[in-house]
């Protein structure tokens, strides 16, 4: 009986891959907004999550914003329709492109039947969720080896998916976002045993 009840629970389906996926980029992206100043500190609230204190943005256009995209982008990654997300940080009055976060997706298996829903991976929950605290943690030290933003900064979401893919009502088709003399720096990756996400930033040098 335990050890039955134990594969169960590291059992990982491509929705439950795409749920852990759809919740890190959440706490990621909130992560970035605060340790980048997009927004006042004082608009973030601490939550525990991963073992780690993590400051999330308390205004509800952010909050919104971010849930309408992550709600469809986990519906893209449940279905394997989906490449990368990449988050991009702008001079707000200028609009050059100042940083890209890019969080890439592959699929571990490629040999998932279509419509395919049920147990694809096995892995122990806390396991990625150790994984995921490391990547939380490198996105935060990095701010060190970042440029300092000095100037007004807004931030958007663009989710790269396949040709086939329907556009929900009110999103925009849009090209990849380029940073000229740009430097990269890669973090670790995790995997859910369904999904391997990299991270990397890359960020403008001498703005």
């Amino acid at each position: 009986m335990g050890s039955t009840l134990q594969e169960t629970k590291s059992a990982i389906t491509l929705r439950g891959s795409a749920e852990i996926i759809s919740e890190f980029l959440d706490y990621g992206v909130n992560s970035i907004l605060f340790q980048r100043g997009i927004y006042s500190s004082e608009t973030f609230n601490a939550e525990q999550k991963y073992g780690l204190t993590i400051l999330k943005s308390a205004d509800d256009k952010v909050k919104d914003f971010l849930q309408n995209v992550l709600e469809q982008t986990k519906e893209w990654i449940a279905s394997r329709k989906i490449q990368k997300i990449s988050m991009i940080i702008c001079n707000a009055d200028t609009k050059e492109v100042l940083e890209c976060w890019d969080f890439k997706l592959q699929v571990e298996k490629n040999d998932i039947p279509e419509g395919e829903t049920e147990v694809v991976g096995h892995k122990d929950v806390k396991v990625i969720q150790n994984e995921i605290r490391d990547v939380i943690r490198q996105i935060t030290g990095c701010v060190t080896f970042l440029p300092m933003l000095d100037c007004p900064c807004s931030f958007d979401l663009q989710v790269y998916t396949d040709s086939n893919c329907d556009v929900p009502e009110g999103w925009e088709e849009s090209a990849p976002k380029i940073i000229d003399n740009c430097q990269e720096l890669k973090m670790r990756s995790f995997s859910t045993s369904v999904h391997t996400v990299d991270t990397a930033v890359c960020y403008k040098l001498n703005m």
